[in-house]
């Protein structure tokens, strides 16, 4: 599927709109909010893209928060179940490191869950590589992080 993805701020309506479900569905899975440590906000999220499919209906997101001059943190990436499959997630992972590299980033890391297989796929298929969690994640037995480094 073609989309089109760009910043947009991390409190626009579809931003808000797409974290809102990204946060249901992860109730549904793990039946709680299980992420530890502070919440990403506008103020230390610099980079948040949107991808809008051909009529324009936000589909998809994904955010950058840096953890040092080096190393940034993928934050809130997520497609809406009625558009995935269709490489939109790849594309947006290529969008945020991209957008890592502009901010002088050569590290991407992130942190997944144990039970959500389509996004350990997603990274495991484009580079990313296991790492030891990191930060508050440290410890989290549902926890499992993943680092890229950036060419």
């Amino acid at each position: 599927m073609d989309v089109t993805i760009h910043p947009e701020g991390f409190d626009h309506p579809d931003s808000l709109a797409l974290r809102a479900e990204l946060a249901a569905e992860l109730d549904e899975i793990y039946g709680t909010d299980t992420e530890p440590g502070a919440k990403p906000t506008v103020a230390d999220t610099p980079v948040f893209l949107i991808a809008k499919d051909e009529n324009a209906h936000a589909v998809g997101c994904g955010g950058l928060r840096p953890i040092d001059t080096t190393t940034i943190e993928i934050k809130r990436m997520f497609v809406r179940r009625s558009a995935r499959g269709r490489g939109i997630a790849y594309q947006i992972l290529q969008a945020l490191e991209r957008e890592a590299a502009r901010l002088g980033a050569r590290r991407v890391v992130l942190e997944t869950g144990r039970d959500q297989p389509e996004a350990i796929r997603l990274y495991e298929r484009n580079g990313y590589t296991a790492i030891e969690c990191f930060g508050s994640y440290k410890g989290e037995p549902l926890s499992l992080c993943y680092e890229r480094m950036l060419d």
